[in-house]
């Protein structure tokens, strides 16, 4: 039986139980269900019937450790004046620690064995998680738009603020990371393509004497930078997306490589190619024809 503290007058319950709808019955409790769960969730028959679910807390408070496979009768439990059936046994859900102390009990009998009258006075509203601040300010008005006043949205779960503020700590630690590794990069590019000149003095005079303008030698020099950043771009592209496909594969994890984010990076690095050979072709173009040639 339900604790005493948990029944008012004539025995009927105090605190509101959980009433499931048909249609909802497979798709409410999925992210709840897991491995630990002992039976089988409500169906369309069973919650027809005096029979419920009950969460890990209240199943621990009633003594109630499991439920019988095959053909065994499930204990059962008195709400009000009525007996039902112990048919399952969520696993406790860290996030709603409300559902840990409830008992589930079909629509249909919840109105038959217990006089609800259908209107329900709590809603679980299941969105995905960047949505959730822009679901929670527009519940009052969609779910009573007479009187959205008397709506009380409760706000996330510590432990889903907790979650949010360690991610928003690792991204940013990760776009600083980012951030030191392409301009590392970038000077990389830039010391290379300024050895290069030194190195190619004799051939950008000889090009210069040849007839090539200032603007052709700065553009083969700019070009030349930026293919260099962009084979080390690809390079890296490949590199990071083994090791996602290898760690997603060792945890058995769908692997997901997004393109935009792979192309994003590709234009990154031609970005900083293009900003790290800026001096090198300068100053490749500013050499005079017969300068170079003396120098080879």
């Amino acid at each position: 039986m339900l604790p005493r503290t948990e029944r008012g007058r004539h025995g009927s319950p105090r605190r509101p139980l959980p009433a499931v709808r048909p249609r909802e019955l497979d798709r409410w409790p999925a992210a709840q269900w897991s491995d630990d769960q002992h039976g089988q969730w409500l169906t369309e028959t069973t919650s027809r019937i005096p029979t419920v679910v009950l969460g890990a807390v209240a199943a621990s408070r009633l003594g109630i450790a499991g439920v019988p496979t095959g053909d065994g009768v499930g204990q059962q439990v008195m709400i009000g004046d009525r007996w039902f059936t112990v048919v399952g046994i969520l696993a406790a859900v860290p996030l709603l620690p409300e559902i840990d102390r409830s008992v589930f009990v079909g629509w249909h009998a919840a109105r038959s064995e217990l006089a609800f009258d259908g209107h329900p006075t709590v809603l679980y509203i299941q969105t995905a998680e960047p949505a959730i601040e822009d679901v929670r300010a527009v519940l009052p008005e969609t779910v009573n738009p007479q009187q959205p006043a008397d709506v009380v949205v409760s706000r996330p779960s510590e432990a889903l603020l907790a979650k949010r503020a360690t991610q928003n700590a690792f991204s940013t630690l990760f776009l600083a990371l980012a951030a030191v590794a392409l301009l590392v990069g970038g000077i990389g590019v830039a010391n290379t393509m300024v050895i290069s000149v030194l190195e190619r003095r004799a051939e950008i005079g000889l090009r210069r004497a040849l007839g090539a303008t200032r603007g052709q030698i700065r553009s083969q020099f700019l070009i030349e930078s930026m293919m260099l950043a962009l084979l080390g771009g690809v390079t890296g592209a490949l590199l990071g997306g083994a090791a996602t496909v290898a760690w997603a594969t060792w945890h058995h994890w769908p692997v997901i490589v997004p393109l935009p984010a792979t192309l994003a990076g590709l234009a990154g690095a031609l970005v900083v190619g293009m900003a790290a050979g800026v001096y090198p072709s300068m100053r490749a173009a500013a050499l005079a024809p017969t300068e170079a040639l003396g120098s080879g």
